[in-house]
């Protein structure tokens, strides 16, 4: 349990290594690099790879490649070959070598070598530089030189070369192509030189011009050399070329259908699918209708199962896209075909129930796109035979649990899943048929299974009730064994039975997932239940499977996370007792779950480790206990007005102080009106002050999945629905907005949690504003709106989402400031008539999944300067000179960034210079990732200033001693 336990909060949690000083760690390899013994040199060189990761930073990395250069120049050819291929992995750091020209002297002086096999590891080696190097012309010129060798190594090394600097310049592609070309046509070069330099040309789109050229190139070699290797290369590199180049994608494609269809060879129609499949992928906006006729009449007409296989994985592709739509649009003049009569949906049916498996699965791929994107109301057949053939495809791979109709098997359900959502009049037949087949399937299956349930119950919630019998009776005679498969069954059967309650579980489903874990050794999979547990709102349910897994953990942060996981679920499940109208009972509810909310803040602040600090559970559930609070003392606030004197009071009160609040009739003074009124206002800006940091919270947590970042926004949500209740109802009810709040419901509902949430937003909405319209406040109405608006939300189970629980995605940044002082307590000294230049470079640093969710576009750099403590005298200074504020926007290339700001100090004494960070990615959304460094200056009084400054002192002295003499000879 301790060790699987890792897997889920704990995985990828932070870079746990205890860090050696840089530069001792260089010095360590510096000795291997200088040791006498081979083994040694070389195990020092392989090492370097891991320092540039554990270092990322400019100068650590452009020492350690100085190093690697003179091993380069005077080692053997050995270790060139190892630091060859130490640059090679180390590609994304090439561009933080400082010393570029000192770096590549090193290296370029083996050139000029007499070994051969020495210069051509050294033109490998400028090949793995260029793209740091791209126009030194003395490397080109080798190159060039290196082509005409006679030796087979060398002139393969210059090949390399050759395409990596094509690939980076465009004035060495330019000069380079007529080079290749007239190789290329040579009848002295040999065919296997041939075939690796034509895919040089694939790097000639650097204008229109040259990209023309290299394809009259490729077009002569296509029709001069008909042999099967030359026609294959020249294809692929033509098709490469067109796809960098844009502009010849469309003749590109006609020209892969001809070869296709025309050449005999199964060869080169195997590369022509592979090519389709790339610009399908790539560009499918550029395919034609007559494109995807024609490659539809080539897999009707192939007796060739393999052929057949790949020219409708390139349809599948094409039926998922836009070129779909220009297949089935009706050109203009001319009547369309219908959906039901083209090649396609022929090709398709007809591919539907094919004995191989994977044609089958395209093909009912291509039937499932083409009903769901086409939008005519007569497509009954077509809905059927999509239908059909997924229930076939089902049968057929449900009972097989080889890789290959496991990955059949996914392909027909995500094409259910999709069906069913395009098409929800066809969810009920689809769900039928997943839930017969669930019984007699084999174990992989059933998971795959499971999960397309749950997905399609998540879209459909309509549907759950319809199959939680089906489901309860298949977990009472599922297997018990403890194999991994058996396992992850009992796990993804309980999420669907999850799912498909939607709302509380029934003691008897309980009873049955109890029995059946009563009998799992196997602790992790109790915990996953539990989790989905709490995903899902059941957490009477989850309360008790984490109180059973107290025991079973042997450390105590994990005990602590799991105590800290049944507090939180028992504190929900005391808001379930919540009822309408009976706020005393609401408020007894709120008050016990919010002791079990502190007790289990206790523990999960126990559970934390400086590696894993739980910084989003902790500020999450922070934000629920103030949340709760907040909810409390705003029923409080609105009991207080229950008072009752008699109306005239209170009339003659509002009277004289003209306050509108006081007409409701039961407030008996003055002092106790005001203190309610204060209150409300008060409630109203605590709610939103929860607001702005639930949108805190959401822009800090940068790695989370899109489920957990909407839970964090309804929470928002819902305090800003709250905040505005009590504007529209009590506090100024006259200038009450509902047009900002009027689209909540609009927005598409992907969980039941969301859907709920969504309807309590609508319903309050709906009372406030018909009481604002109705009746003047403030009545009994207007204050059981609120506390009934407050129980609507709480009587929603909070879900805990996987961010809570699991971190798919871990992206942190790391800041290095220059110049920094060997001590951070100690200030660094400027002079004040001076600047200070601040140089901060980062590291992107990644998890297991980099990009997962999202991806840092830019980083912003926020630099900002307080002065903490003033020495010497006050002097008059502009006040653009005490502060300094700036902020820049970087890119990161290679996960590394580097920009420099210029700092002002003119008021002596020690200042405060604090540097943060925060991110954008590709859709133009901030978050507030951090770090946040902070270093130390210390302003001084320049030499010059100084010196006048006491010369004009010495010369008052005398002058003030002189007048005091005056004044004492008056006297």
């Amino acid at each position: 349990m301790a060790s699987n336990s890792t897997k889920s909060f704990l995985a990828d949690a932070g870079y746990g290594e205890q860090e050696l000083d840089a530069n001792s760690a260089l010095m360590e390899l510096d000795k291997g690099l200088r040791s006498g013994k081979l083994g040694e040199q070389c195990e020092a060189v392989v090492r370097f790879p891991r320092l540039f990761q554990k270092y990322p930073f400019p100068i650590l990395i452009n020492s350690a490649f100085l190093k690697l250069a003179d091993v380069f120049r005077v080692g053997n050819n050995f270790l060139r070959l190892c630091v060859l291929k130490v640059t090679q992995q180390s590609e994304k750091h090439l561009e933080k070598i400082l010393n570029v020209d000192e770096f590549v002297k090193r290296i370029f002086s083996v050139i000029h070598s007499n070994d051969p096999v020495a210069r051509a590891i050294t033109l490998r080696m400028l090949g793995s530089l260029a793209s740091i190097i791209p126009e030194r012309k003395n490397a080109h010129h080798s190159i060039r030189q290196s082509l005409d060798s006679h030796d087979n190594v060398e002139v393969e090394a210059a090949v390399f070369a050759a395409a990596n600097f094509s690939a980076q310049s465009k004035d060495f592609a330019v000069g380079i192509c007529n080079k290749i070309s007239e190789m290329i046509q040579g009848l002295a070069t040999p065919v296997d030189l041939k075939l690796k330099l034509i895919p040089i040309l694939q790097h000639m789109h650097h204008d229109a011009i040259l990209a023309s050229s290299a394809r009259q190139l490729l077009q002569q070699l296509v029709t001069s050399y008909p042999s099967t290797k030359m026609v294959i290369v020249s294809l692929h590199t033509f098709t490469l070329l067109a796809a960098s180049s844009l502009v010849d994608t469309p003749k590109q494609i006609q020209l892969l259908l001809q070869y296709l269809k025309t050449d005999p060879r199964k060869a080169v129609k195997r590369l022509a699918i592979q090519d389709l499949k790339l610009l399908a992928n790539k560009t499918p906006h550029t395919w034609t209708r007559e494109n995807i006729q024609a490659l539809c009449e080539c897999a009707l007409q192939t007796p060739y199962d393999s052929l057949k296989l790949g020219m409708l994985s390139v349809l599948s592709t094409l039926s998922g896209t836009i070129a779909v739509k220009h297949y089935f649009s009706i050109a203009s003049g001319n009547v369309g075909s219908s959906p039901r009569s083209s090649d396609l949906v022929k090709l398709a049916q007809e591919c539907c129930y094919h004995n191989n498996r994977g044609i089958a699965a395209h093909g009912v791929r291509v039937l499932t796109n083409i009903t769901v994107s086409c939008q005519e109301k007569d497509l009954l057949a077509l809905e059927q035979d999509a239908v059909f053939g997924l229930e076939a495809l089902l049968i057929l791979c449900s009972q097989d649990d080889s890789p290959g109709a496991q990955a059949t098997l996914k392909i027909a359900l995500n094409c259910m899943v999709k069906l069913a959502k395009g098409r929800p009049h066809l969810s009920q037949s689809v769900v039928e048929t997943l839930l017969t087949q669930l019984h007699s399937a084999q174990d992989a299956a059933r998971i795959l299974m499971c999960h397309c349930l749950a997905a399609i119950a998540m879209q459909l919630p309509v549907l759950g009730d319809g199959m939680l019998g089906d489901l309860v009776e298949l977990y009472k005679v599922i297997g018990r064994s403890a194999t991994d498969k058996q396992q992850e069954l009992l796990v993804s059967l309980a999420t669907v039975i999850f799912v498909a309650s939607q709302k509380a579980l029934s003691p008897e489903v309980k009873a049955v997932i109890k029995q059946q874990l009563e009998s799992v050794s196997n602790g992790w999979t109790v915990y996953r239940i539990a989790r989905q547990a709490s995903r899902m709102g059941n957490h009477d349910m989850a309360k008790e499977l984490y109180q059973s897994l107290l025991t079973q953990v042997a450390s105590e942060h994990f005990y602590f996370w799991l105590n800290s996981l049944k507090e939180f679920s028992h504190a929900e499940q005391c808001l379930t007792g919540l009822q309408k109208e009976n706020y005393s009972s609401a408020l007894s509810c709120i008050a016990e779950s919010l002791k079990f909310y502190h007790k289990g803040i206790a523990s999960l602040t126990a559970a934390s480790t400086p590696l894993n600090p739980l910084s989003f559970q902790c500020e999450f559930v922070k934000l629920r206990i103030d949340l709760l609070q907040a909810f409390s003392q705003l029923i409080c606030t609105c009991n207080s007005l229950k008072t009752s004197p008699p109306p005239a009071i209170a009339t003659t009160i509002a009277m004289t102080l003209g306050n509108d609040l006081q007409r409701c009739g039961r407030i008996s003074n003055q002092a106790c009106l005001n203190f309610i009124f204060s209150a409300m206002k008060q409630s109203m800006e605590e709610f939103r002050s929860l607001a702005s940091r639930y949108g805190d919270l959401y822009q800090a947590s940068f790695d989370a999945d899109s489920a957990t970042l909407r839970n964090v926004e309804l929470q928002q949500q819902s305090c800003l629905l709250i905040s505005h209740a009590i504007e529209a109802l009590i506090l100024d009810p006259e200038s009450a907005s509902f047009q900002e709040y009027g689209s909540t419901g609009t927005a598409h509902a992907d969980s039941e949690y969301e859907r709920r949430m969504m309807s309590v937003y609508n319903h309050v909405l709906e009372e406030v504003e018909s009481l604002n319209r109705k009746y003047t406040p403030v009545s009994y109405m207007h204050t059981a709106c609120l506390c009934n608006a407050i129980i609507a939300l709480l009587k929603v189970p909070l879900s805990f989402q996987r961010y809570f629980f699991q971190k798919l995605q871990s992206t942190s940044i790391k800041l290095a400031l220059s110049p920094s002082p060997r001590n951070p307590a100690e200030p660094i000294a400027v002079q004040n008539n001076q600047q200070l230049a601040l140089k901060v470079e980062g590291v992107v640093q990644h998890g297991s999944k980099p990009g997962l969710f999202r991806k840092i576009q830019s980083v912003c750099l926020n630099v900002s300067s307080t002065l903490q403590s003033k020495s010497g005298q006050d002097y008059k200074i502009p006040i653009d000179n005490m502060t300094n504020e700036m902020e820049q926007r970087v890119e990161p290339h290679n996960d590394y960034f580097s920009t420099q700001f210029l700092l002002n100090f003119a008021i002596l004494g020690t200042h405060n210079i604090t540097v943060e960070s925060s991110v954008k990615d590709a859709n133009g959304i901030v978050w507030k990732t951090g770090p946040r460094t902070t270093i130390f200056v210390k302003s001084l009084e320049d030499p010059y200033s100084q010196q006048i400054r006491l010369q004009q002192q010495q010369a008052q002295q005398p002058l003030q001693q002189q007048q005091q003499r005056n004044a004492y000879t008056r006297f």
